[in-house]
């Protein structure tokens, strides 16, 4: 039978000693309970909080996108147009369908006239066309 000089609550190890003092976890029965952290959990709140952030930002990137294309394709529209003066800036403008299929700008708003109207447009100062109205779902 081996006999155990040293009681149980000692720390002590023949090759370190008595390094109760250095470990990184309470030796004595007086010490405060180790719990483990719930990582997982955080983690888990962590990674659905940043998901619903990095989902929400592509969203909004998305939306932008879409109105960009659709802002680009009216101003595309407009300049394709036939018109036989220089817009000014500022100015209201309509657009509208000719009979054989065409579309041109005019100064005449649609109730003055009986033209398919397609929208009706401001020329900013970078010189892109703004929807101010649509009659038409063109695009």
């Amino acid at each position: 039978m081996i006999k155990n000089d040293k009681p149980d609550n000692i720390v002590y190890s023949n090759e370190h000693g008595y390094n109760a003092s250095l470990l990184p976890y309470a030796t004595n029965v007086g010490a405060p309970v180790i719990k483990a952290d719930d990582l997982a959990g955080w983690k888990n709140m962590g990674i659905n909080k940043v998901n619903k952030e990095f989902e929400s930002k592509f969203n909004e990137l998305k939306m932008q996108y879409q109105d960009l294309i659709e802002e680009f394709q009216w101003n595309e529209l407009v300049y394709n147009a036939r018109f036989s003066f220089e817009p000014i800036v500022g100015e209201i403008y309509h657009l509208y369908k000719d009979a054989d299929g065409s579309d041109f700008l005019s100064l005449i708003g649609p109730k003055e006239w009986n033209k398919e109207h397609i929208g009706t447009f401001r020329l900013n100062s970078d010189k892109k066309w703004i929807v101010i109205d649509l009659k038409s779902s063109i695009l």
